[in-house]
């Protein structure tokens, strides 16, 4: 049994972290150019290439979830929720690349070629402004993270759970600008008090280290949903009760679920029916389990029921 229809859930709702990512960025990234051609500062210079391809993740992350939303055709029968996830590791190998990579070769070039920081006060005022914006995007994210936060969980916790790379890819991205920002304001105060201007250049390395392992660890969420990875455990825990109290029900064979998008998950199912139900009481109990499951979990939009009983019958009567 199944139902393709199309329900409303939070992937249809207006990506709020990705917008606010976007205003923020948007808003830093000329600043921390300005600040970084007058100053010569390298962790400056690797903090704006930092904005600028966090603002064009962004983008590519609204593109995901535009296209995430394409209704099911006959060769996708089940939406294009998982496209999403394809352009969030687009998003982390950029991350990777142009972010970590380009940070890396500014503070390698800047320790073998180091220039003294000049009126490093713009520096200061650009780097307050960004934590500033920055922490406002962060905060937005989490905040939206932690809607889906459980009682007593860590928030890192939740963050590995999060099926909605909207909002993960977000938080990860935002916490390595604030961190980003941490470092280079510090190399940059001690490259001024200290006055070795390879101080800078070891930030700018430091900044591209974050970024590296932060894209790291968004391709490793991202693969494994895009392989196929199943629902929450909790989720898989609640269907299972739901199926196995149901009165027609002696138990559940197996339980198979898989994330097709950030809010929608196909659920197969083996379940084993009383002996002597009639065709009638049988299929009452599958739309009686059905109905449960989709009223616990929406995102259960494509649901398979097999009947145990028929299907071992079907095989001994080959």
């Amino acid at each position: 049994m199944r139902d393709t229809s199309e329900v409303a859930g939070a992937s249809g709702d207006r990506p709020v972290a990705v917008y606010g990512a976007i205003a923020a960025n948007r808003l830093i990234a000329g600043a921390k150019f300005v600040a970084a051609f007058f100053t010569g500062s390298s962790s400056m210079l690797s903090e704006a290439i930092h904005s600028v391809v966090d603002t064009g993740n962004e983008g590519l992350l609204l593109l995901g979830v535009h296209r995430s939303r394409k209704a099911a055709d006959r060769r996708h029968p089940f939406g294009y929720g998982q496209e999403i996830y394809f352009w969030s590791l687009i998003v982390a190998m950029l991350l990777f690349a142009m972010g970590g990579g380009l940070s890396l070769y500014e503070g390698i070039v800047h320790i073998r070629n180091p220039e003294p920081i000049r009126d490093p006060v713009w520096n200061y005022a650009v780097l307050g402004i960004a934590f500033v914006a920055e922490g406002i995007s962060w905060g937005i994210a989490v905040r939206e993270m932690a809607k889906d936060k459980k009682p007593g969980e860590s928030y890192f916790r939740t963050f590995q759970r999060s099926k909605d790379p909207a909002i993960f890819v977000v938080v990860a991205e935002d916490t390595a600008a604030l961190l980003g920002i941490v470092v280079a304001f510090v190399g940059i105060l001690l490259a001024v008090r200290l006055e070795n201007p390879a101080i800078d250049g070891i930030a700018s390395m430091v900044i591209g280290a974050i970024l590296v392992a932060v894209a790291i660890l968004l391709v490793y969420e991202t693969r494994a949903l895009m392989m196929g990875e199943s629902a929450d455990t909790d989720v898989v825990r609640s269907v299972r009760a739901i199926a196995e109290n149901d009165p027609s029900v002696d138990g559940v064979a197996r339980l198979l679920t898989m994330q097709l998008g950030p809010h929608r998950v196909l659920l197969n199912i083996d379940v084993q029916f009383r002996p002597h139900l009639s065709a009638r009481e049988l299929f009452d109990a599958i739309d009686r389990i059905e109905g449960r499951v989709r009223r616990a979990h929406p995102e259960m939009q494509d649901i398979f029921v097999e009947i145990e009983a028929l299907r071992h019958a079907g095989q001994a009567n080959r």
